[in-house]
C-alpha cells in the first residue's frame, strides 16, 4: 500500500491547562511559521475572545508546520489543538478522527487527571499510536518519574489484557514553554538538556505513521470540522481519506440523512502555520478546507459521482446536562439587548447545531423555549455567553442532569471527580461530598502536604458545588471531573442550604435600604440597580427565601436628630458571573441574561402567585 512520507497527522490532547496550545507556540516558532522579530500572540491558537478571557481552548482547531527530517526531506506537520475541558469533549472526539496518532501531554506535578483518561480512553479506542510527553519538567514541585509511572498505571487500567503491546510507548520530557524536549529524563524542576524540540519531532516521524492510501481508488473525504470566510461563505475542513480533490471539482456530496447530491468546489485551501492559502489539488492524508456546499454538516463525505461511497458519520458521547433556553420574559426585557424574539432565538440555537456535534435542542410545552442539552454547565455557559454578547436577551434555566431509563429503572450521569487539597481541608471535602452521595475510590498522599483524592459522585450533585468548595478550602483546593457512566438513580440529595433575598416591588436600589438588608445575608445588587418584583437581590443566611423592599427611602421629619445622620457603612455587593450564577440557581430560579447584566429571579415572578403554588404542593 503506498504511503505518503511527507506528511505526519498527529493530535495533541491533555487535560485542561497542560500546556497543549503552550507546545503548539513552540512548534510553530521552530518551524520557521513566524519570522523573527514577528509580533505574535502567545497561545496563538486560542483565537476566541472568550478562549482567552478564560485561558482555556474550547474549539478543536488546526495549523500545519513544515519541518526538516532527519533524511533532509521536508515533511508537513498537520497538528490539532483540542480543548483539555470535559465539556468539550465532542470537539476532542472530532479532531481524533482527522489524525493517525496522537501526542498525550501531562503535566510533571499533576500528573493524570480526569480528563488525561477521558480522551487517553477516546485515543486507545481508535487504535491511534500515542507519544507520551510530560511537560513543565521545570516547575520547581516537578516528580517526574512518580508522574511516569502513574501515567503507565492508566494505561493498565484502561487497556484490555490483549493490548498490552501499547504500553511501549516512547516518553518525551518537555519545558513547552522554553521550547526544549528530550528523550533523557531529567532532574525535577531542572530544564531538558536539548536546546529545542528536535527529539519530539524525530519521535513524531518515528512513531506517527504517515498516511497510507490505496492506489486509483475512489474519492473519500470526511467533513470533521466547519469554518466560516466573509468571502467564501461555508467552509467544511476535510480530512482526504482516498483519492484526491481539486478547485472546481465535481463531487458527490454525501449526506446525513442518506441522499446524494452532486456540487461543484469553488475553492479548496490547504493549511499553511495559520493561514488558509488556495490550493490547485490536494491528496490522501491531506487536511483540506472547501467552499462551494451551504448546507453541508459535520460527518458527511465528498466522494467520487460515478461511483458515490459514504464514510460512517461521526459519533459523540451523548449529552449528560441541560437547561433550558428562552426568550427574556422579565419586565426589563428589551432595554439592553437588539435580538429579542423567539425566531430569532431558535435560529441561533440551530446554527449552534451545524457546527457543534456534542449539543441537542429539543422542544417544550412553551413555544418561546427551548431544553438544549449538552457535555456540561460550562459548556452551556460558554453558549449563553457567546449569544449575549451577540446582543441576545435570554431566560435560562437551572442547569439538570440527562437521565435514561435502562431495564426499566431510571438511571443518572455519574463522574468521575478528583480533587487536589491541603492536609487541613481533607475532612471538611469529605463531609461535602458524603452530603452529595460521593463514593470513595482512591486517596493518595503525595508527602508534600497535598492529597489527592479520587470519588465518583452523581453529576447532579456537582451542580453548584463549585462555589462551595472553593469556600470551603479557602480558594486552595483544586477539582476536575469528567463523564464516567450511568448508574441507577442515587436519591435525594440536600440542596443549596441558604434561601434567596427576593425584591417584593419595582424601583431602584436604595443605600438607605441596602444598609439593613445586609444583615439578612449577601446582597449581590448596590445602590441605583433597577429590580423588579420577584429578582434575587441576595442569598438569605437562613434556609427558607424572604421577600424584601431593596428600594425602601428613608423619611424625612423636620426634626432634628440628635447624632446627625452617620455614614452608612455598605459591603460591596457580590457581583455573579454567568457560572456562578447558574451554580446559585435553584430549582424554582432562572437566570435573566442581558448584553449588560446578569440577573437571577423566580420563574414565577409575583409573591401571591409563588405562595398559592407553595401552599398547593403542601396541601398535595
Amino acid at each position: 500500500m503506498p504511503i505518503r512520507h511527507d506528511l505526519r497527522n498527529v493530535a495533541i490532547v491533555a487535560h485542561v491547562d497542560h500546556g497543549k496550545t503552550t507546545l503548539v507556540d513552540a512548534m510553530l516558532w521552530q518551524s520557521g511559521a513566524f519570522r523573527v522579530g514577528q509580533d505574535v500572540e502567545k497561545r496563538v491558537m486560542d483565537s476566541m475572545d472568550l478562549e482567552r478571557e478564560k485561558g482555556i481552548t474550547i474549539l478543536a482547531k488546526n495549523t500545519a508546520v513544515k519541518h526538516t527530517a532527519p533524511d533532509g526531506s521536508t515533511v508537513t506537520v498537520n497538528i490539532i489543538d483540542t480543548p483539555g475541558h470535559a465539556d468539550f469533549g465532542g470537539e476532542v472526539e472530532r479532531g481524533l478522527e482527522m489524525v493517525d496518532g496522537v501526542l498525550l501531554l501531562v503535566d510533571a506535578s499533576e500528573g493524570p487527571l480526569p480528563q488525561t483518561r477521558f480522551v487517553l480512553r477516546k485515543a486507545l479506542a481508535k487504535k491511534l499510536p500515542i507519544i507520551v510527553v510530560v511537560n513543565k519538567v521545570d516547575r520547581s514541585d516537578a516528580r517526574i518519574a512518580e508522574v511516569v509511572e502513574e501515567t503507565y498505571e492508566l494505561f493498565l487500567d484502561l487497556l484490555e489484557d490483549d493490548e498490552t503491546d501499547v504500553l511501549d510507548f516512547p516518553v518525551i520530557y518537555a519545558s513547552a514553554k522554553a521550547g526544549r524536549a528530550s528523550m533523557e529524563q531529567p532532574e525535577n524542576g531542572t530544564m531538558p538538556d536539548s536546546p529545542d524540540l528536535e527529539p519530539l519531532f524525530a519521535a513524531i516521524y518515528d512513531h506517527i505513521p504517515a498516511p497510507s492510501y490505496t492506489e486509483g481508488a475512489v474519492l473519500q473525504a470526511h467533513v470533521t470540522n466547519l469554518d466560516a470566510s466573509p468571502y467564501l461563505g461555508r467552509l467544511a475542513l476535510c480530512r482526504i481519506i482516498e483519492g484526491n480533490l481539486k478547485r472546481n471539482q465535481a463531487v458527490a456530496w454525501c449526506r446525513a440523512d442518506g441522499s446524494i447530491r452532486t456540487v461543484k468546489l469553488s475553492e479548496l485551501l490547504m493549511t499553511n502555520a495559520l493561514e488558509r492559502e488556495p490550493a490547485e489539488s490536494a491528496g490522501p492524508g491531506d487536511i483540506v478546507a472547501i467552499a462551494g456546499i451551504p448546507d453541508i454538516t459535520i460527518g458527511e463525505t465528498l466522494s467520487d459521482p460515478e461511483n458515490p461511497k459514504p464514510l460512517p458519520l461521526i459519533t459523540v458521547d451523548e449529552p449528560s446536562i441541560s437547561m433550558t433556553i428562552g426568550i427574556n420574559t422579565s419586565p426589563l426585557s428589551g432595554k439592553s439587548g437588539k435580538n429579542l424574539t423567539a425566531r430569532l432565538v431558535k435560529a441561533r440555537l440551530d446554527q449552534e447545531l451545524i457546527g457543534n456535534v456534542s449539543i441537542r435542542v429539543l422542544n417544550t410545552d412553551r413555544p418561546d423555549t427551548w431544553e438544549v442539552q449538552g457535555r456540561g454547565e460550562l459548556q452551556l455557559a460558554i453558549l449563553v455567553e457567546m449569544m449575549r454578547r451577540e446582543s441576545f436577551e435570554l431566560t435560562v434555566g437551572k442547569p439538570q442532569v440527562v437521565t435514561r431509563e435502562i431495564d426499566g429503572k431510571i438511571h443518572e450521569p455519574v463522574e468521575r471527580l478528583t480533587i487536589d487539597v491541603p492536609e487541613d481541608f481533607v475532612g471538611v471535602v469529605t463531609q461535602l461530598m458524603g452530603l452529595r452521595k460521593g463514593r470513595l475510590e482512591q486517596m493518595v498522599n503525595h508527602g508534600t502536604g497535598w492529597v489527592r483524592i479520587e470519588y465518583v459522585v452523581p453529576a447532579r450533585g456537582l451542580i453548584g458545588f463549585r462555589t462551595e468548595f472553593l469556600t470551603e478550602t479557602r480558594g486552595t483546593g483544586l477539582m476536575h471531573h469528567v463523564f464516567e457512566a450511568y448508574e441507577p438513580w442515587h436519591g435525594d440529595l440536600r440542596t443549596r442550604p441558604t434561601g434567596s433575598l427576593v425584591a417584593d416591588r419595582k424601583g431602584a436600589v436604595t443605600s438607605y435600604a441596602s444598609f439593613s438588608l445586609q444583615e439578612r445575608g449577601t446582597l449581590f445588587v448596590g445602590p441605583g440597580t433597577e429590580v423588579y418584583e420577584g429578582m434575587i437581590v441576595g442569598e438569605n443566611a437562613r434556609a427558607d427565601d424572604m421577600d424584601v423592599n431593596p428600594t425602601r427611602e428613608k423619611k424625612l421629619t423636620n426634626v432634628r436628630s440628635s447624632t446627625g445622620d452617620e455614614l452608612e457603612r455598605l459591603i460591596p455587593p457580590k457581583l455573579m458571573s454567568m457560572e456562578q450564577a447558574l451554580e446559585f440557581c435553584r430549582g424554582d430560579e432562572c437566570i435573566e441574561v442581558t448584553p449588560n447584566a446578569v440577573r437571577i429571579r423566580k420563574v414565577i415572578l409575583s409573591a401571591n402567585d409563588r405562595s398559592k403554588v407553595r401552599s398547593r404542593a403542601k396541601h398535595g
